[in-house]
């Protein structure tokens, strides 16, 4: 394999970070990576909220319910942001309403997760360490109140990185077999059944944020997932509104 493919290969996701700060060149390499992303359409409807203020991380934080999150050295966030380009249009006399439909929303989170993506083999790849923070969906009017997100932006996902200071497992994947179908979708005669050896598996991986106790099966990780919703993120299509998108559903 070549380095890139060993890096990625070697994903782990690390949330503790030691105090070193990430030297600035390695800082404008991963930016530039980020601006360098592929984008829907060539509209690059998304950007980057670098949080440098510890007070506005701990806010950050406190949403993820995540205090890992106030401690990483580097913390992005990535938002949907259809609000530049309209401003453009709109200085070129049109206000079209398109500025403000599913697909200018849906291509701005393309962006913004493409973006992010890129950003963590960037990092891996100077050596670093990231974690997503989907967590930021817990309550994402308040993110947009805390990083002051004007009509037509939304927030995506938050990647909190730096160098290592912890060395998880290597966390085992769906085999293949199971999530790469060819030419059309591949049902199950039995679901429990396909799935039992790597729930198996699953059962002796252990998840440093609870670092004595190895992890349930992934089976009955999607009941408590399933049966342990987070109310706020039922809202998100409401706060996606208020943020002035019109998805027409």
């Amino acid at each position: 394999m070549n380095p890139t493919i060993q890096h990625q290969m070697n994903h782990r996701t690390i949330r503790e970070f030691t105090d070193q700060p990430v030297p600035p060149e390695m800082l404008q390499a991963v930016l530039n990576v980020i601006n360098q992303t592929a984008s829907s359409t060539g509209m690059q409807s998304a950007s980057v909220i670098r949080v440098t203020d510890p007070r506005i991380k701990q806010e950050i934080a406190d949403v993820c319910h995540q205090q890992y999150v106030a401690r990483a050295a580097e913390l992005l966030i990535f938002i949907v942001d259809v609000y530049r380009n309209a401003q453009i249009a709109e200085s070129k006399g049109c206000t079209a309403e398109s500025r403000r439909d599913m697909d200018r929303f849906f291509q701005g989170w393309t962006d913004a997760c493409l973006m992010a993506q890129n950003a963590t083999s960037a990092v891996e790849s100077l050596g670093m360490g990231a974690v997503f923070l989907g967590s930021i969906l817990n309550d994402p009017a308040k993110i947009i109140q805390i990083l002051k997100l004007p009509q037509l932006t939304f927030p995506v996902v938050g990647m909190g990185f730096g160098f290592p200071n912890q060395q998880p497992q290597l966390k085992p994947r769906i085999p293949l077999n199971l999530r790469v179908f060819e030419n059309e979708y591949q049902f199950l005669d039995d679901y429990s059944q396909a799935f039992s050896d790597y729930d198996t598996v699953m059962q002796t991986y252990y998840d440093l944020r609870e670092a004595n106790r190895r992890v349930d099966s992934f089976s009955l990780q999607v009941v408590k997932k399933l049966e342990n919703p987070i109310e706020k993120r039922g809202l998100i299509l409401q706060v996606v509104r208020d943020q002035g998108f019109d998805l027409k559903v």
